[in-house]
């Protein structure tokens, strides 16, 4: 069966997520059969350099023997159980390997199955904690402008990215609003780091006036992804988590999509010497290959649940597939791989060869900012230069490039006018060159008047 039967097939039954789906009365939906490292492959043999890491997460490829090896081996042994009042080795394990490599004052694991819930876990985990502690007035979250943390009602909530918010808000919790670190935003001349600071200023006004309502500030440690790949300084976590400790307010640490080596160190709280209060995993966390999601927290937020059960102070949330032995053994199988192998230090050697590779876009007239972080890059297409005017986003642009590099055989998804590279860290140096020079291409089609 070919591509055409395949889509006929797709959109007799799907509907896919953000989409518009009358879109694909002009634009193909892509039918894939297989992968293969950082390619893959439809049902005609055209191939894909998945530059966007399949919606950033899959770290070590597709079909990665190593991953593939331990669940298989899985599958024999146990596929389910319920994670109440029973529980499984791979569960275990893992919990105790997440323990021992992330923050240290993280010592307890809540498991959920994906990034939204993982967020939703950890707020309503917060508010119950400050409700044990007689703390029933907190029932607020601090939040950054531009921000994502979801799509469920509660990781909406505490977003602010307007294209997924809007629609909804009269069903969703108000939050606080923070001004973002977001070092594009600063004056000319002026460090990422200066700009930190000053616009710390405002979160440490609000931590003053709302300390005794707010549960807890959620952020996106150094990259908001989903808001356009906008970037900021460590220092503004450092300052962060020395106000919330002084103000009584709970730090949430959402590394859904820049944990696990994305930002240049396993976690991106390390750049910053940050210990949050929660810390929320999932997308690399199984290399990309089934849903799960890890929350973890303090000793002291666990111990405030810690009762008899008629109290009414345990914490009551739970999921069908919580800590899945499958998705517990992809897991386990990629912290081997980091564990096995120099995946950071090769890492930083990518890293350096995104950049170089579009080092000269920096001058391009339609090119507002090239920035990196790690192995997460970006490219933002503006009309003026000089200005950084944006393009309307009702013209699409990012679509162009997006079509132009399919054609290329290469999937790049931009956020509205920002092209990005995220791309599995078994990337090669050829292939981080063939994803440049579409990119390239792409920008300068997207861009004609």
């Amino acid at each position: 069966m070919h591509n055409n039967e395949w889509m006929a097939r797709d959109l007799g039954v799907l509907w896919h997520p953000c989409t518009q789906m009358k879109d694909h009365e002009q634009l193909p939906v892509i039918p894939i059969r297989r992968g293969q490292g950082v390619w893959l492959e439809d049902f005609d043999g055209h191939r894909y350099l998945d530059a966007i890491s399949s919606w950033w997460v899959n770290l070590f490829g597709h079909a990665n023997p190593r991953i593939g090896d331990r669940l298989k081996a899985q599958v024999d042994q146990l596929e389910h159980v319920l994670l109440a009042g029973f529980s499984h080795a791979p569960a275990i394990e893992l919990a105790e390997r997440l323990v021992a490599i992330t923050p240290p004052s993280l010592k307890r694991v809540f498991y959920a199955d994906n990034g939204s819930a993982a967020v939703e876990v950890a707020l309503k985990m917060s508010f119950h904690y400050w409700r044990n502690q007689g703390q029933a007035r907190k029932t607020r979250f601090i939040t950054l402008a531009n921000s994502y943390h979801g799509e469920t009602l509660g990781a909406l909530a505490v977003g602010d990215v307007d294209l997924y918010k809007e629609t909804y808000r009269p069903l969703l919790l108000q939050p606080i609003t923070a001004p973002s670190p977001d070092a594009y935003l600063a004056e000319p001349g002026e460090t990422p780091a200066a700009f930190a600071r000053r616009q710390f200023a405002a979160m440490e006004a609000l931590l003053e006036k709302h300390a005794d309502e707010v549960c807890a500030v959620i952020v996106e440690p150094l990259v908001q992804c989903a808001g356009n790949m906008r970037m900021y300084d460590p220092l503004y976590l450092r300052l962060l988590r020395e106000a919330c400790d002084r103000h009584g307010v709970h730090l949430i640490a959402d590394e859904i999509a820049v944990g696990f080596g994305r930002t240049g160190t396993l976690f991106a709280c390390e750049q910053a010497a940050c210990s949050p209060d929660f810390m929320c995993l999932s997308k690399g966390l199984t290399g990309g290959y089934l849903p799960l999601a890890a929350v973890l927290t303090t000793d002291r937020v666990y111990g405030a649940f810690y009762d008899d059960y008629q109290t009414l102070r345990a914490f009551l949330h739970s999921h069908s597939y919580t800590g899945n032995p499958l998705g517990c053994s992809a897991a386990l199988a990629t912290l081997d791989i980091f564990a096995g192998e120099d995946v950071l230090g090769r890492n930083c050697r990518l890293a350096q060869c995104m950049g170089e590779s579009v080092a000269d876009l920096a001058g391009h007239a339609h090119i507002g900012d090239v920035r990196q972080r790690g192995m997460i890059l970006a490219l933002e297409m503006v009309q003026d230069k000089a200005t950084r005017t944006p393009y309307d986003w009702r013209e699409r642009r990012g679509l162009r490039v997006y079509r132009h590099a399919l054609e290329r055989g290469v999937l790049l998804r931009p956020l509205g006018n920002v092209i990005y590279f995220m791309p599995p860290y078994v990337i090669e140096e050829e292939e981080i060159a063939l994803m440049a020079q579409v990119a390239r291409e792409g920008i300068e089609l997207a861009t004609r008047d």
